[in-house]
């Protein structure tokens, strides 16, 4: 199958990459600039992978703005792995931390962190399906806690947050997971910044972590070696073999954005793609979209037509046109269409038609 028959793929992740990006990769698969040899057989102590990884930092940096007084780590082990080393590294002072749970995924942190200390999820908006983003000021969180934890997109439930919330002198720690790259966020703001690359950056294997440099170098001494921030700052995201290849792909993506105007003018597409996909929703007789409007996603766009099986006939229809991957997560079901920052103009408007058909024919 060439370029030319691919489809437009909904997955929340892994997800799409832009399509200049695959082709760049195509063409340096066999022999990368000159070397003779794939990346995915490169030494990474190479001088050639050096550059790669430090090129790939640095187009970061300039995409995100991450000030000096920020380490940039690349690791492995999923944002999964990052809710336990998260607790075991920065839970380190008073032994509390507060967490704000708004969907699945925050919630496994949260669970996680109790492990390790006095862990207290401070709000939730599991009262309402998790289809809004609870409001809080720096007075409801503990000023002694050693951090606050948020997901600041919500894959699931399709939410995120509208707002970054206050919590005074306390490091605000965010996984940012599938919501990266996707809209200009202030990394003054947080402690610590985590993301798991396979939705907006890279295939899956890679994890980002972006961490303010006093938070190093807490971690117990009985903590595991690779569980430590300290060893993998210490060795320049290099104190095993890194995923070198998803880095190298990376790399590729931050220039690509970069190229594109940065991740401003990608904000500005990606809120044109979910306007005119809810504008849709929320006009049509069919289907309907549960997150409250001020907390929907631009990544996640979950809707329902209120029949069980007419979604799930919803989703195999749109399979065979081309739309893969529109189910919804199978704890909630209904339907999401994951619009991350590779999906075309031409992928919306193709979706948008369909859903048009499919609403027509089902005599709404």
């Amino acid at each position: 199958m060439g370029f030319e028959k691919r489809i437009y793929n909904f997955s929340a992740g892994p997800s799409m990459l832009p399509l200049e990006v695959l082709k760049k990769v195509q063409d340096e698969m066999l022999n990368y600039g000159g070397s003779g040899m794939s990346v995915m057989e490169m030494s990474h102590r190479s001088k050639a992978y050096g550059g790669i990884i430090g090129d790939a930092e640095a187009s970061l940096r300039r995409l995100m703005g991450i000030p000096d007084g920020y380490k940039v780590l690349f690791l492995q082990g999923g944002a999964t792995l990052q809710f336990a080393m998260i607790p075991l590294n920065l839970m380190r002072g008073s032994g509390k931390a507060d967490y704000i749970v708004t969907g699945s995924w925050a919630e496994k942190a949260a669970k996680e962190g109790k492990k390790f200390g006095d862990a207290v999820v401070v709000a939730s908006s599991a009262d309402k399906n998790f289809t809004y983003i609870p409001r809080l000021s720096k007075e409801d969180f503990r000023q002694d806690a050693d951090y606050v934890h948020i997901t600041l997109n919500n894959t699931i439930y399709g939410s995120k947050y509208p707002y970054i919330p206050d919590t005074g002198d306390v490091p605000l720690v965010c996984d940012w997971s599938s919501g990266i790259l996707s809209e200009e966020i202030d990394v003054s703001r947080f402690g610590l910044i985590y993301a798991g690359a396979q939705k907006n950056i890279a295939p899956a294997g890679l994890t980002i972590v972006i961490i303010r440099e006093d938070l190093i170098g807490k971690a117990p001494a009985s903590a595991p070696t690779y569980m430590d921030y300290s060893v993998h700052a210490a060795n320049g995201s290099m104190y095993n073999t890194p995923p070198a290849f998803t880095v190298y792909v990376a790399g590729e993506v931050f220039k690509h954005l970069l190229a594109g105007g940065g991740v401003a003018a990608q904000e500005k597409r990606n809120r044109a793609k979910a306007e005119r996909l809810y504008s849709y929703i929320d006009g049509s007789r069919l289907y309907s979209a549960p997150v409250e409007r001020e907390s929907r996603s631009l990544m996640n766009v979950v809707f329902v037509t209120g029949d069980e099986a007419l979604d799930k006939k919803f989703v195999a229809q749109a399979r065979e046109e081309g739309l893969a991957d529109l189910n919804g997560h199978r704890s909630i079901g209904g339907m999401r269409a994951s619009i991350y920052n590779a999906m075309p103009d031409e992928g919306i408007d193709a979706l948008i038609a369909f859903m048009k058909k499919f609403e027509v024919e089902a005599g709404r």
